[in-house]
């Protein structure tokens, strides 16, 4: 079931990354509702997904603050 999780809030993501905005307050979401090793996973799949994508890059702050202050 988490698996599933997991795969949805990347097909999640992938469907709002045109507006910045809308794909921050879905990844704050994500960071509420994975376990911490699937936040490890979704941060390296975002710095993938994020490399072509500039405008989406200030968006990985909050998941790498998140993941380093052990929110997660």
């Amino acid at each position: 079931m988490p698996r599933m999780i997991y795969d949805y809030t990347k097909s999640e993501l992938e469907s709002v990354s045109f507006d910045p905005h809308l794909f921050k307050k879905r990844l704050k979401k994500a960071t509420r509702n994975l376990l911490p090793y699937e936040i490890d996973q979704l941060e390296n799949w975002l710095s993938y997904f994020t490399m072509n994508k500039p405008e989406l890059q200030n968006c990985l702050t909050e998941i790498t603050s998140k993941n380093e202050n052990g929110f997660a």
